[in-house]
């Protein structure tokens, strides 16, 4: 067995468990339940399940439904939170599907997951492998599909805060997208948190995903295992508030209590309040 095929295997296996968790938290709602507002800008718990809908289907060759004429037709590049073409695409998908009640879209989200789980178990290497355009660049389809399911995990993060109701943050499928989402940490400490040349950082994480990230700051920002001195400053937090704060769904401001700054408190303050960079 190829290790693309291996990853394929595991990768396929977790993308079905994720739509089916997103499936399981949506499937008993009231109606006025399903436009519950989530803490994405102008999105509520049923954009979420509709974006996704748009997303597998978009990557079936599918296109949006026709925009109903009784609708006032919405200019989705002027609404704020819309700052890329990829969320225009997005914004299209999720507006053509909100006039459908949220159990329909239950229906076309169970049939478009259970269509792309066929077609990614159909795969063969030479396809998981090719080149695919995605929202990270151009990028084997395999390693596109490792930022689907960081995408589907934190959509299941934000139903589940919508809603009020908890979840699993841990084990496999949490693991494999907390190491997307972590992947970008060392750009966002030096180019958003504007953590000085030689600085060493690390983020002490506690809870459902406990680990310790140390970034060195040298020619550019890296992952070390070890540091070669004392770090300059350790932040230690929840997992679940580190992924939330990188996600922009919270402020640090809001959350001060539950951060805890050693060593250089100005440097800490500056990183913690500008690690979101992905909507």
């Amino acid at each position: 067995m190829t290790e693309a095929t291996m990853e394929r295997s595991e990768l396929t296996e977790l993308l079905t468990e994720q739509w089916e968790a997103i499936a399981a938290l949506v499937a008993d709602l009231h109606e006025n339940r399903w436009r519950t507002p989530s803490e994405l800008p102008g999105w509520t718990v049923f954009d979420l399940v509709a974006h996704v809908v748009g997303t597998e289907s978009f990557l079936l060759g599918e296109k949006p439904p026709p925009h109903d004429p009784m609708r006032e037709k919405i200019d989705v590049r002027s609404l704020p939170h819309v700052r890329n073409e990829t969320a225009v695409l997005n914004e299209i998908w999720v507006d053509r599907l909100r006039p459908l009640p949220g159990a329909r879209l239950l229906e076309l989200y169970r049939e478009v997951t259970d269509r792309r789980n066929k077609a990614l178990n159909k795969m063969d290497d030479a396809e998981w492998t090719t080149p695919t355009v995605s929202p990270i660049g151009q990028v084997p389809y395999g390693r596109f599909m490792r930022v689907r399911l960081f995408d589907c995990w934190m959509h299941e993060l934000d139903i589940a805060d919508a809603l009020g109701v908890r979840v699993t943050e841990g084990g496999r499928r949490a693991e494999l997208a907390f190491a997307e989402f972590a992947g970008s940490m060392p750009r966002v400490v030096a180019k958003l948190g504007k953590a000085p040349a030689g600085s060493r950082i690390a983020f002490v994480l506690t809870g459902a995903l406990p680990q310790t990230l140390r970034i060195a700051v040298d020619e550019r920002a890296a992952y070390v295992d070890a540091f070669d001195r004392p770090a300059d400053v350790e932040i230690t937090m929840d997992s679940g508030l580190f992924v939330r704060l990188g996600g922009g769904r919270r402020s640090a401001a809001d959350h001060l209590d539950d951060i805890a700054i050693a060593g250089d408190e100005e440097l800490g303050a500056r990183l913690v309040r500008n690690l979101a960079f992905t909507l």
